[in-house]
């Protein structure tokens, strides 16, 4: 160990530490794969007083810190790559308690997800929030990307289902936020700056989670579809006559992937696009809505076909036609736009977006998928395997630019759901103007007067 690291030895001589050539390169990366991790160790404390220890010998020491949950984040916001401290919640993953009253499940933030939805149940509650990589994903890294996923449709972000928050800041003290409040009008809800925050403002080490009722029996229908006017035609008539909990879209592209990698063909012909819709099912009504619905769309042109699910078994196979796309893309080391607009603003730009991407990435795969519901497009450009990763990732990063350019004349987000980390870095003035971008950067002092959190993450 370094003089420094003996330094936090001494400080903490209980917490774990990691310093293994596979531990600093497993630990220091995310999901993006673009940069050499180079951490200086890895801590992995245990409690809310050794992350205020670490905090405090951070500033001390001078040294960086990068606050890690389960690392699935696409934007680097997780990357350790310039000698940091990696702090990963993962030890602390633990229900810490749930108030049967108010619906509030109490949680230290290296929780997976999938464990915290699982606790929920066992009190005949759901915490809504949900995503693909639910048994990986930790609820500190949704808080820190205030991460979507497949039912914001219905539910809303997690922003929405934080109720409290307990946060070491990077001058090392503890902020203890809301406290389950529903209403609280007495000064600014510091709680939302953290949330979204990307673990540039303090790191969360505990939260409150709202719960709800559980949802209704629901049931799953799979939709083939000629265009994307026909994609934003069927989610238009299904919203209004069904009570819809998720509405999915992938391309023809994006489902032979899938199906190369052990999914089912859902149809005997081949389609442009395709959509999975969740809805609430608890009655013969709604059956015959969906029936008579998805009937009109034949009738009108914006259904080519369809399967409504026949069983628990056959819906989850239905479900894996969109939610097995990113684990079938892996093997092509994908370059991912995760990019956000209003609905109403999807054609326009899908229109200019498609044409600028044929023209520019005329020898490359590339797969769109998303969440139509909240306006949010999944831009997957696959890497031949014969072309060098940095030539592919100079490459993509050009047409990335021509790109933001094209989601600011349509009031977009270069970053729908993982951040803004290290990759969209040179576009967040195309989502943020230059005043609210100085105001941020204003917070961050008060919050990290040091710069020690996650620094390089979002702006410099």
């Amino acid at each position: 160990m370094d003089a420094a690291l003996d330094a936090l030895h001494d400080a903490l001589p209980d917490l774990r530490l990691l310093t293994e050539a596979s531990e600093l390169a497993h630990y220091g990366r995310d999901w993006t794969r673009r940069w050499t991790p180079a951490p200086r160790a890895i801590a992995l404390p245990a409690s809310v007083d050794e992350v205020v220890g670490i905090v405090r010998w951070a500033r001390g020491q001078g040294v960086a810190l990068v606050p890690s949950g389960g690392r699935t984040g696409l934007s680097g916001g997780a990357v350790a790559a310039h000698g940091e401290l990696v702090v990963s919640l993962e030890r602390m993953n633990k229900v810490r308690g749930f108030d049967p009253v108010d619906r509030l499940l109490t949680v230290q933030a290296g929780i997976p997800l999938q464990m915290a939805q699982e606790a929920a149940r066992t009190h005949g509650l759901q915490y809504p929030v949900d995503f693909a990589a639910r048994g990986s994903c930790t609820i500190g890294g949704n808080i820190a990307t205030n991460a979507g996923g497949i039912r914001v449709l219905r539910y809303g972000n997690t922003r929405e289902w934080i109720a409290g928050l307990t946060v070491v800041t990077g001058d090392g003290e503890v902020l203890r936020l809301n406290n389950g409040l529903v209403k609280n009008s007495s000064g600014y809800d510091l709680r939302h700056l953290l949330i979204g925050a990307e673990g540039t403002l303090g790191i969360v080490v505990e939260a409150m989670l709202k719960l709800t009722a559980p949802p209704p029996p629901t049931q799953v229908m799979l939709l083939a579809l000629p265009d994307f006017d026909a994609v934003l035609a069927a989610f238009s008539t299904l919203r209004e006559g069904l009570r819809l909990e998720a509405f999915e879209f992938f391309t023809a592209l994006a489902l032979k992937h899938v199906l190369a990698h052990g999914g089912q063909r859902p149809f005997d012909d081949d389609h442009a696009f395709y959509a999975v819709v969740e809805y609430a099912n608890e009655d013969e009504a709604d059956e015959v809505a969906a029936l008579s619905l998805f009937e009109q769309g034949l009738d009108n042109g914006w259904a080519l076909d369809g399967v409504i699910a026949a069983s628990q078994a056959q819906a989850a196979q239905l479900w894996r036609l969109r939610e097995g796309i990113t684990e079938s893309l892996a093997s092509h080391t994908p370059y991912k736009n995760d990019v956000a607009l209003r609905i109403s603003a999807l054609p326009a730009f899908l229109q200019e977006a498609e044409r600028l991407i044929s023209d520019e990435y005329p020898q490359f795969e590339v797969v769109w998928f998303g969440h139509i519901g909240d306006g949010n497009l999944h831009i997957n450009v696959l890497k031949p395997a014969d072309l060098p990763q940095a030539d592919f990732v100079r490459d993509c990063e050009r047409v990335t630019k021509l790109l933001a350019d094209v989601l600011e004349r349509h009031g977009g987000s270069i970053s729908a759901e993982h951040g803004i980390g290290l990759v969209k870095k040179p576009y967040l003035l195309g989502t943020r103007s230059a005043e609210e971008v100085a105001v941020m950067q204003g917070i961050k002092r008060v919050l990290d007067p040091d710069g020690i959190l996650n620094p390089g993450k979002l702006f410099d």
